[in-house]
């Protein structure tokens, strides 16, 4: 999972990266995962969407928006950390930094859509399903990614994507924000490099 980096005067890239997406191919994505998202589910009363931190937080919040729009139905936003379920806790070695979690109510019976802005290995995926039974028993539990990158180790697998983006395993894909809630999704170079 990669992380959106504090909001900045304007969106900067370093030198050693490209845009991927840029705000408004970002918002074309998300309005036609919304559509998608209402095919697939045929009660939109029912969806729960729930961002992962950091940068599912923001895409969550617009994607909610534009489900509003086209079914008319205000959809729940619920911010879930997944921090203390990480199976690498110990292999990284360092305290965690905790998020905050706001879910406004139990998802018993809802469908809960997950929403990431970088999907890769599956692991943080796989943290945020156990993490997201602590708060009741959904009716089923979907999965939105803004960017899904491949380089899976788990068997999770994205329901609603925006843009596949092959990479190279140590090469970082970022989800970027400027002062003005513009958003950009960036590809850095190798880990290490340029920093």
């Amino acid at each position: 999972m990669s992380q959106a980096t504090p909001p900045s005067a304007a969106i900067a890239a370093p030198p050693h990266a490209s845009v991927l997406l840029g705000d408004d191919a970002i918002g074309r994505a998300l309005k036609r995962v919304a559509h998608e998202i209402l095919e697939r589910n045929s009660d939109p009363a029912s969806l729960y969407l729930v961002a992962i931190p950091n940068g599912g937080v923001p895409l969550a919040r617009r994607l909610a928006e534009h489900l509003g729009a086209i079914a008319g139905v205000e959809v729940p936003v619920g911010i879930l950390d997944t921090t203390l379920y990480r199976d690498d806790l110990i292999a990284r070695g360092e305290r965690p930094k905790l998020r905050r979690t706001e879910m406004p109510s139990a998802v018993d019976g809802r469908v809960v859509v997950l929403v990431d802005d970088v999907v890769s290995t599956g692991r943080t995926i796989r943290a945020a399903m156990d993490a997201l039974m602590d708060f009741g028993r959904p009716r089923a539990v979907q999965l939105m990614s803004l960017v899904d990158r491949g380089h899976r180790e788990l068997p999770i697998r994205p329901d609603f994507v925006g843009k596949n983006v092959p990479t190279q395993r140590d090469e970082r894909v970022e989800l970027r924000s400027g002062d003005d809630d513009a958003l950009e999704v960036v590809l850095l170079g190798r880990r290490g490099e340029g920093r």
